[in-house]
């Protein structure tokens, strides 16, 4: 096990299992751009052009760890980027899940899409990806059991909430802030729990 996986599970970022296995297996250095494979373990994000970022590994842990992804879940993760949180989600979900990655930069879909390819995700049909917009979902695949947001949302996206199942859990950076947001729908309801001291790249619509 290499040193920063075992710093965020001595930290207590990484606690579950098949979480931590995926860390273990999904590299992050197959989705860093080809000059910054040095960074590739360092716990800070690293630029992938586009005024993108992959994410602090502390923070994806983190984020995974509430979203608690399950065998066979069906996941949207919203901003997918570099695809890292899109091949971890797809090894979390594993054979009988799904994920959709949603982006809405074509370059950095395609390159994203390249970096999972790697792991065999795309030819199996395990990750499928999409080019849209974050606030909007991808209604034709809804409802999912769980919802990624990589980029911080001016407001709780409505429609995204609508895509998710009873019960379901969404987390997501809210902003002006900068906390994240879980928010676990119920049939009794929303039951909201917020985490503060993140940033993250806006959450940008595109109409």
């Amino acid at each position: 096990m290499g040193p920063l996986i075992q710093s965020l599970i001595d930290n207590g970022y990484l606690k579950t299992k098949r979480i931590i296995k995926a860390f273990q297996e999904i590299k992050r250095k197959d989705f860093v751009p080809k000059g910054k494979i040095n960074q590739a373990q360092a716990n800070y994000p690293v630029s992938i052009g586009q005024g993108q970022t992959i994410s602090q590994p502390l923070t994806v842990a983190f984020m995974l760890e509430q979203l608690s992804p399950k065998k066979g879940d069906k996941i949207l993760d919203v901003g997918s980027g570099s695809g890292w949180v899109s091949a971890l989600l797809a090894y979390i979900v594993g054979k009988d899940g799904k994920v959709y990655a949603l982006e809405r930069i074509p370059q950095i879909k395609e390159f994203g899409k390249k970096n999972v390819s790697k792991y065999n995700f795309v030819k199996s049909g395990r990750v499928e990806f999409y080019l849209g917009d974050g606030y909007k979902g991808l209604k034709s695949k809804a409802p999912f059991d769980k919802i990624h947001v990589a980029a911080a949302a001016s407001e709780i996206p409505s429609l995204l909430i609508k895509q998710l199942k009873t019960p379901g859990k969404i987390i997501l950076p809210i902003k002006p802030e900068q906390a994240l947001l879980l928010i676990e729908k119920t049939k009794k309801g929303m039951k909201k729990k917020k985490f503060s001291g993140f940033r993250f790249v806006p959450l940008i619509k595109t109409t």
